[in-house]
């Protein structure tokens, strides 16, 4: 007797829909995509319940004539394809043909639609991707789809689904993602009656649509930033360090129109504007990526929400190069005219300037890796250049200008990790911190470690310890099995009205983080387990510093958004574990966890190293 036998269409559907369909807010994406590549002009979105009860997407789109409105509800059914080479070089948002008989297969559907100048429209109906009905319809211009009772043949999938509202949120934000993306596309979205975006295409002013999604106070605060280099373009608007979010809920980068959630790319943004911003500050930015199709991979991601480049680093040198020149100029103070057009460079320019030559003396040294040059800052010179010998290349001498970053009038002083070599704070060199060789403590506070070549390197246990645990932390996010078994914890605490409220409304994402807290009468909390680490923690001081940290309700709960509340609970589980002083077994196992970390995204405390001195200026500051 055969005991593999082919799935029915249906159950293979309902499979698709599982990943496919995740809630509403996927339905309103993929239907809303496939109307911008309807050639649309205007799209407009109708939701009851919080997308759960129905959905309406209308468009004006070219239509289909009743053969592609039929086979449109087949899987794998697309005119996006044709052949295998049509796989790499997509430029379309939709191109699986999996997304509209995923959806119709768990839910209550019709397709309303007719080709342009046709004299009878199409309507099809289905109920749980079965029993389909065809029939005529009147002509109208472009496509309505109707989605109603999301999962109701899917009892196990819909009881999965959070609140209306958080529901409503989510689908909100996919609006507002795609309306970023096209701002020659106008979209209108409402629920039961309710404006939720409104928004006319402006193409000509694309800083009108972001002023749609993040409020009018955003507008006067956007310049344009653009950088081409060869197979990449970044375009877009970046607003000024006086307008940011304590999240990361202004960020949005689209790679050929299509939002995508990057790390690295997030990453790379961050890092532009981490000299500029307060801490617990998160830039505005809004960045369109756009490579040739084949340098790019959509086809990583079920919901085609990543990406990966076959050149990252050439991606992201260009999004740092078109931020950098903005922050560079500092468009806010003045008109906006780039200083270096006056022919003197501002104290801005010299400074980055400095930077920049730092970077490229150190980088001349790797090869043989020890300390950083060292630079003679002549406080005579009244900010002259200084000349420093190039390793390697005798006679050769780079100005250097003594109005350094770090330089704040401490002449002399040697730099710290961080600030005359910003890239090992970014990327250590590999085993770097497993080479050191602990040597004792300064002040109960700071251990004395031995580097390659004599380098005399002082560590500041609590920033290694969170940067540590920032890592453990992030991964834990994007470990598919969800948080580790958490740390039982149970006490009640009673907090101000505002910081309960923010604790009950946000406990999805504090479950995100491991954190479980429930209420438990008028303002008072309980706590009832915290992930690995924090098991010591104050409890108060952590939960109000989470409450103020976690991002609104309508974000999605990723490492991006999340990111602010991580560094939160990094920061506490390194202050309980630093509360006593290292052993050196414990030292040497953190390490060896700096070694396996990821110094990219940004960290409360990001100096680890706070002094790197090399053996030979150790003997020159003895003669």
């Amino acid at each position: 007797m055969a005991r593999i036998a082919r799935l029915s269409d249906v159950l293979i559907n309902k499979i698709a829909a599982g990943e496919v369909v995740e809630r509403p807010a996927s339905v309103v994406k993929e239907l809303v995509e496939n109307s911008i590549d309807a050639g649309s002009s205007t799209i407009r979105v109708d939701l009851a319940g919080g997308g759960v009860d129905r959905i309406i997407v209308s468009d004006d789109g070219h239509g289909m004539g009743r053969h592609d409105a039929i086979t449109c509800l087949e899987r794998h059914a697309t005119s996006k394809l044709r052949e295998l080479d049509d796989l790499f070089h997509i430029d379309s948002m939709g191109f699986r043909g999996e997304a509209v008989p995923a959806i119709a297969s768990v839910s209550r559907f019709s397709l309303h639609t007719a080709e342009v100048g046709a004299d009878v429209g199409t309507r099809v109906t289905l109920e749980g991707g079965v029993d389909t009905v065809v029939e005529d319809a009147p002509p109208r211009v472009g496509t309505v789809i109707t989605v109603e009772d999301l999962f109701f043949n899917v009892p196990a999938r819909r009881k999965f689904l959070r609140r209306g509202d958080t529901e409503l949120k989510h689908a909100e934000e996919a609006v507002v993602r795609l309306a970023l993306a096209n701002p020659d596309v106008a979209f209108f979205a409402t629920h039961e009656g309710n404006e939720l975006f409104s928004s006319a295409a402006c193409p000509e002013d694309p800083r009108e649509r972001i002023a749609a999604a993040l409020g009018p106070a955003a507008h006067p605060h956007l310049f344009p930033v653009e950088e081409r280099r060869l197979g990449v373009s970044v375009t877009g608007y970046a607003a000024s360090p006086e307008f940011t979010f304590p999240n990361a809920r202004g960020l949005y980068t689209f790679v050929n129109r299509r939002y995508v959630r990057d790390r690295g790319l997030i990453g790379t943004i961050q890092r532009a504007y981490q000299d500029f911003l307060a801490a617990g500050r998160q830039p505005v930015v809004v960045l369109h990526i756009d490579v040739d199709p084949i340098a790019v991979d959509v086809n990583v991601h079920p919901q085609k929400l990543e990406v990966r480049f076959s050149d990252a680093r050439g991606v992201q040198e260009a999004i740092s190069a078109a931020l950098n020149r903005m922050l560079r100029a500092a468009p806010w103070l003045g008109a906006g005219v780039d200083p270096s057009a006056s022919g003197a460079p501002q104290p801005l320019d010299a400074a980055h300037y400095a930077l920049a030559v730092e970077r490229f003396l150190t980088r001349a040294q790797e090869a043989s890796w020890g300390a950083p040059l060292p630079t003679t800052l002549d406080a005579a010179t009244g900010g002259a250049p200084t000349p420093v010998p190039l390793s390697g290349a005798p006679g050769a001498m780079a100005a250097i200008p003594s109005a350094l970053p770090f330089a704040s009038g401490a002449v002399g002083r040697a730099p710290a990790f961080g600030e005359a070599q910003p890239q090992l704070n970014e990327a250590p060199p590999p085993g770097y911190f497993a080479a050191l060789r602990p040597m004792g403590m300064l002040g109960g506070r700071f251990h004395i470690c031995e580097g390659p070549g004599g380098t005399l390197v002082v560590l500041d246990p609590h920033a290694a310890l969170e940067r540590a645990r920032l890592t453990t932390y992030l991964r834990m996010l994007d470990d598919e099995k969800g948080p580790p078994a958490p740390s039982l914890f149970g006490t009640t605490l009673e907090f101000t009205v505002q910081v309960a409220k923010s604790l009950v409304e946000g406990r999805e994402a504090l479950a995100r983080l491991g954190v479980d807290v429930e209420p438990f009468g008028g303002t008072t909390v309980a706590l009832k387990s915290v992930p690995p680490g924090l098991e010591g923690a104050d409890a108060r001081s952590l939960l109000e510093a989470l409450a103020r940290a976690l991002p609104p309700r309508s974000a999605p709960l990723d490492a991006v958004t999340l990111a602010e509340a991580v560094r939160v609970m990094a920061c506490h589980a390194a202050r309980k574990a630093g509360a006593v002083p290292l052993t050196d077994a414990q030292l040497r196992g953190l390490l060896g966890e700096l070694d396996r970390a990821d110094f990219h995204p940004p960290c409360s405390h990001g100096t680890v190293v706070v002094l790197e001195m090399p053996l030979l200026e150790l003997e020159r500051r003895a003669r």
